[in-house]
């Protein structure tokens, strides 16, 4: 997964938040976009569009970003930082046996998932599907037993961390998997009945989520606050050749300027297909 665009209505606000209480580094500021990240890789870019509005309430879009940190020691300084800054952003926390989760909302109502994966190795897979529950996790005991007090007030800089998935809000699960599935290419890895859809490639337990817990019903979005397009950083040329192939064959409507690769969700959520980086 690359970098997350949310178009915001306060940049200046917005900014201080991802920086302060997200604990992401500014990388670049230009005009009406920040971007923000960790190691110099983009994770969350911020675009100023203050005659846009906040969507109403049902709407299709972000339920949330999910930045996942290597260490539970940098995923506890990050927790800390929650709790210093902004404590009423706090909004969960949750063990789902794959991973250890917390929760909180930005200034502008994006939901945003800060977690831990344990290794791949104590994950358990039945038929293809990933076992994922949703058990208590306490935060405070996660901290007396994660943080370290020398970073509590100062992030680890060479701390990693990077986009591990992207939770969207979805009118229905049908017809998400018929595109992120049948469409995309991913593969289905945990439903929750027709109220939930997770998607991965590589044996993740899930890149991308889809839910309809808050949009049941929901229709294609209007322009508004909120998302404004999430990256997906594929291996190599020849796997977005083969994208841009299958979207062709499902008669989607693509944009492809010779680098990436544009398209829409059936609820006019904006994906961006890029090539990853090539190693320095």
């Amino acid at each position: 997964m690359g970098a997350v665009t949310l178009l915001v209505g306060d940049l200046d606000a917005m900014t201080r938040f991802y920086r302060e209480v997200v604990t992401l580094d500014v990388i670049s500021a230009e005009g009406d976009t920040v971007t923000l990240g960790r190691r110099g890789r983009p994770l969350v870019i911020l675009r100023h569009s203050p005659a846009l509005r906040h969507a109403p309430h049902g709407s299709a879009g972000l339920f949330h970003t999910a930045i996942l940190f290597e260490t539970q020691a940098a995923l506890a300084t990050a927790l800390a930082s929650v709790v210093q800054h902004a404590p009423h952003t706090f909004t969960g926390s949750a063990d789902h046996l794959v991973s250890q989760a917390f929760y909180l909302t930005d200034p502008e109502g994006n939901g945003i998932e800060l977690y831990w994966d344990r290794d791949r190795t104590a994950w358990s897979w039945t038929h293809g599907q990933v076992e994922m529950d949703t058990l208590y996790l306490d935060p405070n005991a996660f901290l007396h037993e994660h943080l370290n007090p020398a970073a509590a007030s100062a992030v680890d800089a060479s701390a990693e961390a990077r986009i591990g998935h992207v939770h969207l809000s979805v009118g229905d699960v049908a017809t998400a998997h018929e595109f992120y599935v049948n469409q995309l290419g991913f593969d289905q890895t945990a439903t929750l009945g027709s109220r939930a859809l997770f998607v991965s490639a590589g044996g993740y337990h899930h890149h991308m989520a889809m839910n309809v817990w808050k949009s049941q019903g929901a229709g294609p979005r209007m322009p508004a606050l909120g998302l404004g397009q999430v990256d997906l950083v594929l291996p190599t040329r020849d796997a977005i050749g083969e994208l841009t192939e299958r979207l062709d064959h499902f008669g989607a409507a693509i944009r492809d300027d010779g680098q990436t690769l544009s398209f829409t969700d059936p609820w006019n959520n904006e994906l961006r297909a890029t090539l990853a980086a090539s190693p320095s």
